[in-house]
C-alpha cells in the first residue's frame, strides 16, 4: 500500500506540475525534476528507493516504443552515418573522458570511475524526445538527435557491463574480444528479436478490426519486445526501438481511422503519466542519495558540474565534423548545428536506472567502494542536463537560427492541403464522367472541395448524408491519404506535416460513422 500511495501522489504531483509547465511554456521534464527535489526536501517526506528493475521493465518499454514510432525512417536514411558514428564513437569517447577525469577530480577507484563513464556515456531517448517534442527543428537535426539517443544504448550497456565486471572482480581485467562479442550479441540480437516481434504483431494486427484488441496489442507490444529480448540475453532496449521503428512505418496500413485515433489518445495518456512520474522520481532520488554519502564527499556538486561540462565539451568536438551530413548545402562546419545537437543531447532516466543497478558488494563480499558517490554524481548530472539544458534549449535553438519559422510550417501545411484537395477533386470529376456515383453526391463533394481550395467557408445544405454520399467521401479520403503519402515520400512535406494532415483526415473519416 505504501508503494501504491507514493505512485498516486506522484501522479497528482506530475499532473499539476505539467499543467503549469504548459501554461508557462516551460519543458515539463525540467519543472518535474525541480518539483521532485522540492518535495524530497520537505521534512517528514519518506525516502524514496525505486528498484531499477521497476524502471527498466514498467516505465521504459512504452516510452521507448512511442519515441521509436515517431522516428521518421525516411529522414533516418539520410543521417544514418552520423547516427552510427555518434552511437559508437561518441559513447566510447565520452566514457573514456569521464573515466579519466573522474579519477582525477573525485578520487573514485579507476574501475568505478569507468563505471560512471559508461553510465553517463549515452544520451537518454525518453528525455530527448520529451524535451524536443515542441521544438521546430529541421527534420534531419531532430532525427539525428532522436535516433542517436535511441540506438546508442546497446553500446553504453556493453561498456557498463564490462566496467561493472571489472569493478566487482578483485584484480579484474578487460577482455576486449569478449566485450566485442557481447556488443554484437546485445545490439544484433536485440535487433533480430525486435524485428521478429514487429513481424508477428504486423500479422496479428492485419487480421484484427476490434479497437479494444488493437489497443491491447499496441500496449503489450513494447513489453513483449523487451521481455523476449532480455530473456534471450540480448538488448531489450534495442529490441523495443527496432519494433517501434518498423511498426511505426507501417501503422497506417494496419489500422483504420477510428483505431488510429483511439490508439493515439490512449498512448498519449500512457506516455504523459509515465514521463511525468519518472522525471519526478529523478528529482526525488537526489536528496535521498546525498544523505547516504559517506563523510568527506562534500565536493560532489562541483564534481558533478565538472563532469557535465566535460560531457558537453566532448559532444561539441565530436559533433562538429558531422554537421556537413546534417546540412550538406552549407559545405562547411557549422558551430550552430553542433551547438544545438549538443544541447539537445540530455541524460535522463536510463543512466539513473543503470546506476541504481550497480551491485552493492564486490566478489569478495566487501562493500563496493565508491558506489554511493557514483549514484549521486549520475543523478546530479541527469538533473543538471534536464534543468539547465532543458530550460535553455528553446533559447539555444532560436538563437541558432535553425528553428523553422511558423510561417514556413503553415505554408507547407497549406500547400499540402491544396494538393490533397486537388487530387480528390480530380478523382470526383473522373467519377462524374463515368456516372458511377449519383450526381447529387458528386456535386456536394465537389462544392466542399472547391470551397477548401478557394479558402471559403463550406455552406451546409441541410440535407442528411446518404449511403452513396458517405461512400464517396470515404473514397475521396482514401485518395487524399494516397496523395499525402506520395508527398511525404517525395520529400515535399515534413514528418510533422504528415502527422497533422493524417490526423485531420482520420477525424474526417471517423465523423462519417461506421460502414
Amino acid at each position: 500500500m505504501h508503494a501504491v500511495g507514493i505512485v498516486l501522489v506522484l501522479v497528482v504531483l506530475a499532473t499539476t506540475v505539467a499543467t503549469f509547465a504548459r501554461r508557462w511554456r516551460i519543458p515539463a521534464p525540467s519543472l518535474l525534476v525541480l518539483a521532485g527535489i522540492g518535495v524530497a526536501l520537505i521534512p517528514g517526506v519518506p525516502a524514496l528507493h525505486v528498484p531499477p528493475q521497476a524502471i527498466a521493465l514498467v516505465v521504459l518499454p512504452p516510452l521507448l516504443y512511442s519515441s521509436a514510432e515517431d522516428l521518421s525512417l525516411r529522414d533516418l536514411r539520410a543521417v544514418w552515418r552520423p547516427v552510427t558514428i555518434l552511437s559508437f564513437g561518441l559513447v566510447f569517447a565520452s566514457a573514456a573522458a569521464v573515466g579519466f577525469v573522474a579519477v582525477a577530480v573525485t578520487g573514485l577507484p579507476p574501475a568505478m570511475a569507468f563505471v560512471l563513464g559508461a553510465v553517463l556515456s549515452s544520451t537518454d531517448p525518453v528525455a530527448v524526445t520529451a524535451l524536443g517534442r515542441r521544438l521546430a527543428l529541421p527534420s534531419r537535426i531532430q532525427v539525428l538527435v532522436q535516433a542517436e539517443s535511441l540506438f546508442n544504448d546497446a553500446t553504453s550497456l556493453v561498456l557498463f557491463k564490462v566496467a561493472v565486471g571489472v569493478a566487482v572482480t578483485v584484480g579484474g581485467t578487460v577482455d576486449l574480444p569478449s566485450a566485442g562479442g557481447e556488443l554484437l550479441l546485445l545490439g544484433g540480437g536485440g535487433s533480430v528479436v525486435g524485428a521478429v516481434v514487429a513481424g508477428a504483431v504486423w500479422l496479428i494486427r492485419r487480421r484484427t478490426t476490434d479497437p479494444v484488441l488493437e489497443t491491447v496489442i499496441a500496449l503489450i507490444t513494447p513489453y513483449a519486445a523487451y521481455v523476449l529480448a532480455e530473456s534471450a540475453h540480448t538488448s531489450g532496449v534495442t529490441s523495443v526501438v527496432v519494433a517501434g521503428v518498423l511498426l511505426g512505418r507501417s501503422g497506417h496500413r494496419l489500422t483504420d481511422a477510428h483505431i488510429r485515433l483511439q490508439l493515439g489518445a490512449v498512448y498519449a495518456v500512457v506516455v504523459f503519466l509515465l514521463e511525468s512520474v519518472v522525471f519526478s522520481i529523478v528529482g526525488l532520488e537526489l536528496p535521498t542519495l546525498v544523505r547516504d554519502l559517506p563523510a568527506g564527499a562534500g565536493w560532489w556538486p562541483l564534481q558533478a558540474l565538472a563532469l557535465a561540462a566535460l560531457l558537453i565539451g566532448v559532444r561539441v568536438l565530436w559533433t562538429l565534423p558531422l554537421t556537413r551530413a546534417v546540412k550538406p548545402s552549407r559545405g562547411r562546419l557549422s558551430w550552430r548545428v553542433a551547438g544545438v545537437v549538443t544541447w539537445a543531447g540530455t541524460r535522463g532516466v536510463m543512466p539513473l536506472a543503470a546506476a541504481l543497478s550497480i551491485p552493492l558488494l564486490a566478489d569478495d563480499r566487501s562493500a563496493l567502494a565508491g558506489r554511493p558517490l557514483v549514484l549521486v554524481l549520475t543523478t546530479s548530472v541527469v538533473v543538471f542536463t534536464l534543468v539547465v539544458q532543458g530550460l535553455t534549449l528553446a533559447v539555444v535553438v532560436n538563437r541558432s537560427g535553425l528553428a523553422l519559422e511558423p510561417e514556413h510550417t503553415a505554408r507547407e501545411e497549406a500547400d499540402a492541403r491544396d494538393a490533397l484537395n486537388r487530387a480528390a477533386l480530380d478523382h470526383v470529376e473522373h467519377l462524374s464522367e463515368l456516372e458511377a456515383v449519383p450526381e447529387t453526391s458528386v456535386d456536394r463533394v465537389r462544392r466542399s472541395l472547391t470551397a477548401r481550395l478557394d479558402r471559403t467557408a463550406e455552406a451546409a445544405d441541410g440535407t442528411t448524408a446518404d449511403a452513396a454520399h458517405r461512400q464517396l467521401r470515404r473514397e475521396v479520403i482514401a485518395v487524399q491519404n494516397t496523395e499525402l503519402r506520395r508527398l511525404y515520400e517525395e520529400h515535399r512535406i515534413s514528418d510533422t506535416t504528415l502527422r497533422v494532415l493524417q490526423r485531420d483526415l482520420d477525424l474526417e473519416e471517423a465523423g462519417l460513422g461506421s460502414t
